[in-house]
């Protein structure tokens, strides 16, 4: 009887459980109160921003506190992207920044992530990808587990403070940054959206530099301008890894029309023209085939005729008594070999 009990039970904790219930209790302005069915309760604070990016800078730096006192690394485990510590989830999606809290339990609870992927299943995706500058960063799959984004920032002294570089740095709400750390370097790429404004930005950048380096100031390990990107490397354990690290990046130009676009007429036509021209080539190709085959094809056929009435002839036997060769048929004694040919 005691084995059978023990069966039963083990059983039951093998069959997987049942998607757990919330129900909302109250909520107020962009924050809500969730209770599971075993009683746990959630704060669930939801913020519409202005766009993805908006939305992924908050998960960046919401990280980034956090990191300050724990270990924390940005995944793609719940939303678009997000993160997970102790008593909280956090992540975007599409433009909402969602951080989810445990008030009970200080530790990590199986409710969070369910009550988590339950509302990130209600949101829209938007453009369902993290901003592209993340991903141009050197190792961009360990970099985004530490990078911090702004988006249309102005300055950048905030981001890393003891970099005195950084306040040659103008944005002018035109600009996005990422920061990582690869190994034991920091890189930082800022994209300036305008080439004038990364150009302004080089020449006030280079003279920075090397105003830190006359006065015995900290200065990046290198930077260098890549498209309207600007690439600075900190803390490299020497220039030539420094420089490694910025040749890891590539600038990739994106042009986009905000109206109509002023040369769709002469893209129609160049489509045009390679169309008729593809055509043109098939059908000439198409035709060089066909009149290959057709040679190739009577070439065998009229071998084979060919070579089917020379062993005809060499069947045909005829007595000749002048020494083989031709006589006339004069006294019409000789066989007439026509009729016996057909």
């Amino acid at each position: 009887m005691f084995i059978k009990v023990l069966i039963s039970a083990l059983l039951l904790f093998a069959l997987p459980a049942e998607p757990a219930k919330f129900k909302q209790m109250k909520s107020e302005g962009d924050q809500a109160e969730y209770v599971a069915a075993n009683g746990e309760s959630f704060t669930v604070t939801m913020r519409k921003l202005a766009s993805d990016a908006k939305a992924y800078e908050a998960l960046s730096l919401a990280a980034a506190e956090m990191r300050a006192t724990e270990e924390v690394e940005i995944g793609n485990a719940v939303g678009t992207a997000g993160f997970s510590a102790k008593d909280r989830t956090v992540f975007f999606k599409g433009s909402n920044f969602v951080t989810i809290t445990s008030l009970k339990s200080r530790f990590s609870s199986p409710n969070l992530k369910v009550l988590a992927q339950s509302i990130s299943d209600t949101l829209d995706k938007g453009d369902g990808d993290i901003p592209v500058l993340i991903k141009h960063l050197p190792d961009p799959d360990n970099a985004l587990k530490n990078a911090i984004y702004l988006n249309s920032f102005s300055k950048l002294t905030n981001l890393a403070p003891q970099q005195p570089v950084l306040t040659a740095v103008q944005g002018d709400g035109n600009a996005d940054a990422a920061l990582a750390s690869v190994g034991s370097s920091k890189v930082l790429i800022v994209e300036f959206n305008t080439p004038q404004l990364a150009t302004e930005n080089d020449k006030r950048i280079i003279a920075r530099i090397h105003e830190l380096w006359d006065l015995g100031q900290p200065a990046p390990t290198a930077y260098r301008r890549v498209g309207n990107y600007s690439v600075f490397v900190f803390d490299a354990p020497d220039s030539q890894t420094a420089n490694q690290l910025i040749d890891q990046v590539k600038y990739e130009q994106v042009v986009s029309w905000l109206g109509n676009n002023p040369n769709i007429l002469r893209q129609a036509q160049e489509r045009y023209v390679d169309t008729t021209l593809g055509v043109l080539i098939a059908v000439l190709k198409a035709s060089g085939y066909a009149a290959i085959a057709c040679l190739g094809v009577g070439a065998l056929i009229g071998g084979l005729l060919f070579t089917y009435r020379r062993n005809q002839q060499r069947t045909v036997t005829a007595y000749s008594d002048a020494g083989g060769m031709m006589r006339l048929n004069l006294d019409e004694l000789s066989a007439d070999l026509t009729e016996r040919r057909r």
